[in-house]
């Protein structure tokens, strides 16, 4: 394993010092964002459900720590009654089961697994809207509510357990699936600049668009930053697996407008494209998510190409271990501070996020060598 600089391998230390810590506390229980210094722990259905047992595996798998490998795995037999017993189950399956079972399997070959893994990837591919060519976002989160048209960005790195599926079966259908939702990506969510639409409405019965949605974002013209990382990051992992150019060109279109727009510090703000007055609150699960992205598209470009993206993801994971890191404070649970979760909804703003500490953490690591992804 190729090591990178000192300061990688501190923070690397720090990283593994501090789980250790924290996972006394958390346990097999679901972080999400931190209040007042602790994790506060939601339903095994929630959507983040997968990233803290996500990155003990991260942290297992240079540490041998079975503490940590105990706790991932109960993490993991919780999901089972959330696929019997949940109602809204949505595109975050891949979210889910990416960072849980099909780490597993990638790190213990466990078959149990194997076919939580596969299950997971049959559900997500059952929200395929043929005429549409997209996957569902979500199913209805209150009476009377329609929102089968709904696709939204986020479910390009969902996709990657319907890539995974194929690789392990041999059974092209699930691919199928990704690459018509990565086309619809290229088609309506992508702009010419390298900006993003969060959600893009379609005509569920025809299939065609009937709007955008501003989401997460300020606005349905605005750039969220990390929907945007959301699109770097899933369009690298579509090329991976696929080799087809259209996806690597778009991942680079996409990468250079957040390098563009990044801050001095290299701590993305929470949208890109904010009028004076909005606060520009900092979203380091952005960057963090770009970040390891960018590690990734270093990979898969040429020599020449290669130091762009890589020094760009080294600055951003230098600032966040520098400016946002937690790394001496006994009264923080999160590892990297300023995340905004949901600033139109007022939901989770400046705080630590459990997804931000797993995409800074899978960054480090690859910086450190390990380019294995649970993707």
């Amino acid at each position: 394993m190729k090591r990178e600089s000192n300061w990688s391998d501190e923070a690397w230390g720090k990283i593994a010092r501090k789980i250790a810590r924290t996972s006394k506390r958390i346990g097999d229980g679901f972080p999400h964002a931190s209040v007042e210094g602790s994790y506060r722990l939601e339903p095994a259905s929630w959507w983040t459900a997968g990233f803290w047992p996500g990155l003990l595996w991260l942290v297992y798998r240079d540490t041998k720590d079975d503490s940590l490998r105990n706790i991932a795995e109960s993490c993991e037999a919780q999901l089972d009654q959330v696929v019997m017993d949940y109602d809204r189950l949505d595109h975050d399956i891949g979210f889910m089961w990416s960072l849980t079972s099909v780490a597993r399997y990638k790190l213990l070959g466990a078959e149990d697994a194997k076919r939580r893994g596969l299950l997971a990837a049959n559900l997500l591919a059952g929200r395929f809207n043929l005429k549409g060519r997209y996957i569902r976002a979500w199913n209805p989160w209150s009476a009377g509510e329609d929102n089968s048209g709904w696709a939204i960005i986020d479910c390009m790195m969902n996709t990657a357990v319907l890539h995974w599926a194929t690789e392990v079966t041999g059974d092209s259908r699930y691919r199928h699936v990704a690459v018509e939702h990565s086309d619809t990506v290229l088609s309506h969510f992508i702009r010419e600049d390298g900006s993003v639409n969060h959600i893009v409405i379609f005509d569920p019965a025809t299939g065609e668009k009937a709007g955008v949605n501003g989401g997460q974002g300020y606005a349905a013209d605005s750039a969220w930053s990390r929907g945007t990382a959301w699109a770097l990051y899933g369009m690298a992992l579509a090329y991976r697996y696929t080799g087809e150019e259209r996806y690597l060109q778009a991942a680079k279109r996409v990468a250079h407008f957040f390098i563009a727009n990044l801050p001095e510090d290299s701590v993305p703000h929470w949208d890109f494209r904010l009028p004076e007055e909005v606060t520009k609150y900092r979203d380091s699960s952005a960057g963090a998510c770009a970040a390891s992205g960018l590690l990734l598209l270093a990979r898969l470009v040429g020599a020449l190409e290669a130091p762009l993206y890589r020094g760009a993801a080294e600055r951003i994971l230098h600032s966040l271990y520098i400016n946002c890191g937690t790394w001496d404070r006994e009264d923080e649970e999160g590892l990297i501070l300023h995340g905004t979760s949901h600033f139109p909804e007022g939901k989770n703003i400046d705080v630590p996020l459990i997804y931000g500490d797993y995409f800074f953490v899978e960054g480090i690591a690859q910086l450190l060598g390990h380019e294995e992804l649970f993707w």
